[in-house]
């Protein structure tokens, strides 16, 4: 008899090692996983200096306790009570934004059918470019646009690239407003989007590539941006801007945007042609309009 309760608490035992074993990668793993997505999603931001700075001020705090600086640790406690709120306060739209791509799945496949939305929007770019005419295009994905969209005309039209030209045709109220493409419809034209404040922009980038940038800063959508002035199209995906696309470059960035399984095979492709051609100086003088 004792012999089975021995070994009945050695089995019991071994499993209870083999649980707390898991347990704890499975939360390591977790962890890690924050950690990197967060350093992802904050790279290029300025919240990466706020981070610093109060990595600094923790081990400065740490450094307080232990030398027992009285004053200063106190001075340090109470600064860290109020910077949560503060941290909320100035991070908002950051923190907005992270929480609406999370359990995002970019799955469209309307968009990607020959003659879909995809080649639409690029045929449309393509001509536009060679006329110089400006163009604002944001194409939705999980975050609903709505607000935008009652910013402007509402549509509700059948995409295509006559109608994209149309609407951005110098001589038309709209040109001066932006399209809004919701699935495989054209919701709305002649919307109005927030400009983005972020002060490390280059100078040369028009108001139709700061509302671009700052469309995508708050939502999930793809801006696609023509200039008036050189022709040039970019596209703006999270506060990202790629610049100097031309029509065959678009066409491989849109659809790898909404194609996640083939999203890493198609910036390889389009990064490797990318970088047989060295990158233009930036060009001091009047700036970009567009």
């Amino acid at each position: 008899m004792t012999l089975w309760v021995k070994s009945g608490q050695l089995e019991f035992g071994k499993r209870m090692h083999f649980w707390i074993l898991w347990k704890s990668v499975l939360e390591i793993g977790f962890i890690w996983i924050l950690i990197y997505s967060m350093i992802r999603f904050l790279q290029g931001t300025r919240a990466v200096q706020v981070l610093t700075g109060l990595l600094i001020l923790v081990v400065l705090f740490n450094v307080a306790k232990i030398l027992e600086l009285s004053t200063i640790n106190w001075v340090l406690t109470k600064l860290f009570a109020v910077g949560v709120l503060a941290f909320l306060i100035l991070f908002q739209p950051e923190l907005r934004r992270a929480l609406a791509r999370i359990g995002q799945n970019t799955v469209f496949n309307p968009f990607l059918k020959k003659g879909g939305t995809v080649d639409e929007v690029v045929e449309a770019c393509a001509r536009m470019s060679r006329m110089k005419r400006g163009a604002l295009i944001a194409i939705q994905r999980d975050v609903g646009l709505k607000n935008y969209v009652e910013s402007g005309i509402p549509l509700d039209a059948r995409i295509s690239s006559e109608l994209l030209i149309t609407i951005f045709a110098a001589n038309v109220p709209t040109h001066d407003g932006a399209v809004i493409i919701e699935g495989n419809r054209l919701a709305s034209a002649s919307s109005l989007f927030p400009l983005s404040q972020n002060q490390e922009l280059a100078r040369d980038l028009g108001t139709r590539h700061r509302a671009a940038i700052g469309l995508t800063e708050e939502t999930d959508a793809v801006c696609v941006v023509v200039s008036e002035e050189t022709g040039g199209i970019s596209v703006s995906v999270y506060g990202k801007l790629t610049r100097d696309l031309d029509e065959d470059g678009l066409r491989r960035v849109l659809k790898s945007l909404f194609r996640p399984e083939e999203r890493g095979k198609v910036f390889l492709d389009y990064v490797q042609q990318r970088f047989r051609f060295r990158y233009p100086r930036k060009q001091r003088g009047k700036a970009d309009p567009s």
